[in-house]
């Protein structure tokens, strides 16, 4: 079969033969082989309507689920009970318009991995939304692509329209909390090009909306669960909490020093900041990149490293204040951003330098994800 188009339902009692309708009308044109599968949570009629329209068409399928765990884990059972060899989910609520399933399979079989429908690229809209909602997408889509690496240039990452080649669900262990299955795809899929088209989202209808407090509550517990499973993103926020806790290091030893021992406060400051750097060193070589041991041997060369790469992190740092007191900011501002620029690249060089060796940099290279738009430049 060449495509499975997944649809899950909760109480779409008043929608579900529109959708029906639509996508077969705009699927004839394609001469494909395909399956429309509801998976529903309803407790209205919904399931009686889709029980008439199986009968009505063959392409229909529908599995009715008294204890379902909500949107993701309906999408999930979709893809295990699927047959298409491409698969598309979109919404029963006509937010997303049925009209777009031709392009969305030609892209598939032209090659892409994965097809985001997106409302933020040339040609898209999300006119759909209110202004408040437009506000809480807008947070939701900022918390997501700040936090998680392999989000961050798509710019739809949150919505619930995409098609992929069932391969990306191999080995893939998705298990979503909440709506937003799609970040679960992105995180745990195995994929290399994303292709994002742009769409108009329209407003509902018919129905009610399923976003809730509870839901939005869910989606930030989902973030959090993505970050701790993803090796690359979790690294990231170790490496973080392990510089807080050596400024914690660094001004208790200063008090040790000063308050304490009593000596002099240039020669407490520069023991104190060694004692904190060798503290991030020993911390990061234990739980940030503890699958890199090369022995004991090795560490005193690591740390020269690390070393090196902190230093340049201060120059960075003290740069960014410099430059705001000739701005003539606040120089708490510059050195804030200055923090913010030398925690990223000590992440990043050390990486690549002090932790890094040629298997793990081929992994990397084999994992690079390649992102283009319907007619904008491709980027990476």
């Amino acid at each position: 079969m060449d495509l499975s188009i997944i649809i899950p339902t909760f109480n779409e009692k008043d929608n579900v033969t529109t959708i029906s309708n639509r996508i077969i009308q705009a699927m004839e044109k394609t001469g494909s082989n395909y399956e429309i599968l509801f998976v529903d949570d309803s407790k209205d009629e919904t399931p009686q309507i889709l029980d008439e329209l199986s009968k009505k068409f063959s392409q229909i399928k529908y599995i009715h689920r008294t204890n379902g765990r909500g949107l993701g884990t309906a999408v999930v059972e979709g893809f295990d009970k699927s047959r298409g060899t491409y698969i598309i989910v979109m919404d029963a609520d006509l937010q997303h318009p049925p009209e777009l399933l031709p392009l969305i399979l030609q892209r598939l079989q032209e090659g892409s991995d994965l097809i985001i429908p997106s409302r933020f690229v040339e040609g898209g809209s999300d006119g759909g939304l209110n202004a408040f909602r437009k506000l809480v997408s807008w947070t939701a889509r900022m918390i997501g692509r700040v936090s998680i690496k392999r989000m961050r240039n798509i710019t739809d990452c949150t919505g619930g329209f995409f098609g992929l080649n069932r391969n990306v669900l191999i080995n893939a262990d998705l298990d979503p909390i909440g709506w937003k299955i799609l970040m679960e795809v992105l995180v745990k899929g195995n994929y290399k090009t994303v292709h994002e088209i742009p769409y108009s989202f329209v407003s509902r209808d018919a129905g009610e909306s399923k976003m809730s407090g509870k839901e939005q509550l869910n989606y930030l517990r989902h973030i959090l669960k993505l970050v701790c499973s993803s090796e690359e993103d979790r690294k990231f926020y170790i490496f973080c909490l392990i510089g807080l806790s050596g400024v914690l290091v660094n001004l208790a030893m200063l008090f040790i020093l000063v308050d304490i021992l009593h000596l002099g406060h240039l020669r407490s400051s520069i023991i104190a900041s060694f004692t904190a750097m060798l503290s991030n060193f020993i911390l990061n070589d234990t739980l940030t990149w503890k699958m890199k041991k090369d022995g004991a041997s090795s560490l005193i060369p690591k740390f020269s490293k690390f070393v090196v790469v902190s230093s340049v992190g201060i120059i960075i740092t003290a740069l960014f204040a410099q430059f705001a007191s000739w701005l003539k900011i606040s120089i708490v501002f510059g050195q804030m951003i200055g923090i913010v620029a030398a925690t990223l690249w000590n992440f990043k060089i050390n990486n690549i330098w002090t932790w890094s060796n040629k298997e793990e940099l081929a992994k990397q290279e084999e994992r690079r994800i390649v992102v283009s738009q319907e007619g904008i430049q491709l980027s990476k």
